[in-house]
């Protein structure tokens, strides 16, 4: 499929802004996805914060408009948003091979890591040098996520109806539990119908005056015909590589081996779990500890910490419930080769159809920028978007700040509210130098995340001298 795709007529500006930034190398964009893959600690807040950071403020490839409208789209899906996010930029930027090519320096860092850490836990039952380690940067992750709030939501919220939309999104994820997907639904009818009746209220976005240069300026795609053919042939193609290696497995293994079970399960997770990877950890925990019994609890949310405390998307944590999955019925094999098998089976049913949404959708997603109606719909997504962060941030603050979180009842919503007594202080100075570092000196991600782990290990040897 040809990296081309619609292009509105309506944007001279991003030819000017694209002749004053060459066009990257796909050497250049693997360098600098691979970076983002190993930076990305953290959840999906805080990947698209990093994700943000160095394709649109430090490398200026895309717009802030072209990234928010990519972003938007993405939360549609089904599966991890972050990841099909980095495959969108790489597909703007150099077609397929740069979607392939992005989409997998994002998950390869983190998809090593956890392989190792469940090898580790596997054989140890714990890892307490590792542990210490991302304790400190789990609190600097706070930072970071209200880093992406900020980013983020100074550019999306550009109406007093954007700030409305936040506002709802947050309270209804946040006091009422409403599922993500409603929430979403709700911006998007919204958006949509005030860009048919209330143009004002989502303004389109003068892509000069961003500020930004977008260094990607799509071709014209054909006819109607021409990109459904080719969106249909890229379908196709991903289903045939989705399925095929699925196929061979339960030809190899026999259809109840755990390897076939669990390939076919996570592609079924991949495609009914929408609201991000959230939204996949809660089904997935119940049908692995509750069904198929591949973890307990217990481990279920030692894996979920790993994953949030490791480099790569928190769907990662799934990684981790095949690897212990199958080291617990191996087979013929030893456990080490079960998982290390599993894993590989896990990483290929969840991430290849996160290429096959990015590869068949994508060119009508960028022909809908210049359809008023669905740019308003977008944008709503943009605003809800912003809330949805805020909700990820406040919730994460809770549950690394303080040890113990309670609920307070009021008009019929359940409030977490933490018991202030039980307030982690360590957490709570990681994290306060971690934003003097990022907000005031501008140390840098990197630096920043290499502070707070350092100061994990120095607060976790002091607690037990």
């Amino acid at each position: 499929m040809s990296a081309s795709h619609p292009s509105p007529s309506d944007e001279p500006s991003a030819d000017a802004a694209s002749a004053s930034v060459p066009h990257p190398p796909l050497s250049e964009c693997a360098s600098a996805f691979l970076r983002v893959g190993v930076e990305s600690f953290g959840g999906p807040a805080a990947h698209i914060a990093v994700l943000h950071r160095v394709v649109v403020e430090e490398k200026r490839w895309i717009s802030e408009e072209r990234f928010l409208h990519a972003l938007n789209f993405c939360m549609l899906l089904p599966g991890p948003e972050a990841t099909q996010l980095a495959t969108y930029v790489g597909w703007l930027l150099h077609g397929v091979r740069g979607g392939l090519l992005a989409g997998a320096l994002f998950v390869l860092p983190g998809a090593l890591v956890m392989l190792g850490i469940s090898a580790l836990y596997l054989f140890f039952h714990e890892v307490p040098f590792v542990s210490a380690a991302f304790f400190g940067v789990k609190a600097a992750i706070l930072v970071i996520v209200a880093d992406a709030v900020i980013r983020i939501g100074k550019r999306a919220l550009r109406s007093g109806a954007a700030v409305t939309i936040a506002v709802l999104a947050f309270t209804a994820l946040f006091a009422f539990q409403v599922p993500f997907p409603w929430v979403i639904a709700c911006a998007a009818l919204a958006g949509f119908s005030a860009g048919r009746l209330r143009p004002a209220w989502f303004p389109a976005r003068d892509v000069a005056a961003a500020g930004v240069a977008d260094a990607v300026r799509p071709r014209a795609e054909g006819t109607v015909m021409r990109s459904l053919g080719r969106s249909a042939l890229a379908a196709a193609i991903g289903l045939v590589v989705w399925f095929a290696p699925v196929a061979a497995l339960a030809a190899a293994t026999g259809p109840d081996s755990v390897y076939t079970v669990q390939a076919v399960f996570f592609s079924k997770a991949a495609v009914v779990t929408f609201g991000g990877a959230y939204a996949v950890l809660s089904y997935v925990q119940q049908q692995a500890v509750e069904r198929f019994a591949w973890v307990t609890q217990g481990q279920m949310l030692d894996g979920l910490g790993l994953a949030e405390t490791t480099p790569g998307p928190l769907i990662l944590v799934l990684q981790f419930v095949a690897f212990l999955g199958a080291a617990r019925a191996p087979g013929g094999l030893s456990p080490l080769a079960a998982g290390t098998l599993a894993s590989a089976v896990m990483l290929w049913t969840t991430f290849v159809p996160c290429f096959l949404w990015i590869f068949a959708f994508a060119p009508w997603v960028e022909a809908a920028r210049g359809v008023r109606s669905l740019a308003a719909a977008l944008a709503a997504i943009t605003a809800a978007v912003v809330g949805v962060v805020a909700n990820l941030g406040v919730t994460l603050s809770l549950r690394t700040l303080f040890g113990a979180v309670g609920e307070v009842r009021v008009a019929g919503a359940t409030i977490p509210a933490p018991v202030v007594s039980s307030l982690d202080w360590r957490a709570a100075a990681i994290a306060a130098v971690a934003a003097v570092l990022l907000f005031r000196v501008k140390a840098g991600m990197a630096w920043t995340l290499a502070f707070a782990a350092a100061a994990g290990l120095v607060v976790s040897a002091l607690s037990k001298s």
